[in-house]
């Protein structure tokens, strides 16, 4: 055996003992699937301009999940209390996966009404139909003070549910 073969001799075993002794190369494992968190509930400013069955309807294909329509006013206090409890997390888990498109009285009563929204008392939360349109399911109205977020759930659960 000539010199040099005598130097990497050594090395030669000791590396063939390395890769003797890995082990085998494991077949690669699937990620496990990316978990998917029901969304949380969303406030939606509807534009200040449009037809509002036409708002609706595109808003309704933009994502999946239930679209109810939301009409209230800034000097509101049931329908404040509710945006804020939204807002701050405080429904999440009742209302997941629940986009609220939101009205203002004020503003937009006229092409509200025109889309078949009509109330006489605000809030008003409603299910439109298919076309953008008003489909006579909703609640309407709320009490002041600290109730007012569960007295307008009490309601509300249900028509979300589908169940009004």
């Amino acid at each position: 055996m000539s010199p040099r073969r005598r130097r990497l001799a050594p090395l030669s075993l000791a590396l063939a003992g390395t890769f003797a002794c890995a082990e085998p190369a494991s077949p690669s494992m699937p990620a496990p699937p990316a978990k998917v968190e029901p969304a949380r509930p969303r406030l939606i400013a509807a534009p200040e301009a449009g037809d509002v069955a036409t708002i609706v309807r595109e808003e309704a294909a933009r994502a999946a999940g239930t679209l109810i329509v939301a009409v209230g006013a800034g000097w509101c206090e049931p329908c404040v209390a509710f945006h804020d409890a939204v807002k701050s997390g405080q429904l999440d888990q009742r209302l997941m996966g629940v986009r609220f498109l939101e009205f203002d009285i004020d503003r937009d009563r006229a092409r509200l009404e025109a889309a078949g929204y009509k109330s006489r008392f605000i809030p008003l939360f409603a299910v439109p139909d298919a076309e953008g349109r008003a489909s006579g399911k909703q609640i309407e109205g709320g009490i002041k003070g600290a109730r007012a977020v569960e007295h307008i759930m009490a309601r509300l659960g249900p028509l979300v549910a589908g169940k009004p």
